[in-house]
Formats: C-alpha cells, sequence, structure tokens
C-alpha cells in the first residue's frame, strides 16, 4: 500500500473559491485558530459537516403526528390483501430471482 492510499485525508484536487467580509474571514481564523487547526483543514471539515447534516435532513422522512399514527396503524394492524395487491406481489415474485 503506498503512503498516498494511507493517508485519512484523500488529495485535494478540486478548488472552490468565494469572498468573504472581514468579519466573517476574522471569526473562522479564530475559530480554527482556537482548535489548533490550519484555516484550509477547518473549512473544509466545516462545509463537509454542514453538507452531511444538509442531505441528512433532506433525505429524512418528517411524519406529522397524524401520518405516524395512520403508518403504525397498519403495521400493527395491516389491511387484508386485495386482488390488486396479490397480483403486484406475485409480478414482484415473477421479477425477483432468489
Amino acid at each position: 500500500m503506498s503512503s498516498k492510499q494511507m493517508t485519512s485525508h484523500p488529495t485535494r484536487v478540486e478548488r472552490l473559491g468565494f469572498r468573504l467580509n472581514e468579519q466573517t474571514k476574522e471569526l473562522i481564523e479564530q475559530a480554527a485558530h482556537l482548535e489548533c487547526r490550519k484555516l484550509t483543514d477547518f473549512c473544509v471539515t466545516a462545509l463537509t459537516d454542514a453538507a452531511r447534516r444538509t442531505i441528512a435532513k433532506h433525505e429524512t422522512l418528517m411524519l406529522s403526528e397524524r401520518d405516524r399514527k395512520t403508518f403504525f396503524d397498519a403495521l400493527i394492524n395491516p389491511p387484508k390483501v386485495n386482488e390488486r395487491l396479490a397480483r403486484a406481489l406475485a409480478e414482484h415474485k415473477r421479477r425477483i430471482v432468489s
């Protein structure tokens, strides 16, 4: 295994550029300094964490209280299988090879 493959951080080849006002830059620099981290490393980590939280928030199903109750009621008392559902299950079994 090469030394590049052993590092915990992949090689950074892409760039992301944006402008900040002075106060925001000073705030970010202070935070990076307090964590004893390089400014770039601090920013990349913060942006990555924020991106992951945003994606997770949008991928998470949020149910209203009524929807949650309906969902759990269907789990506890599932509806009877009707003809349409039986056909769908049969078609699914036909298509999926176990």
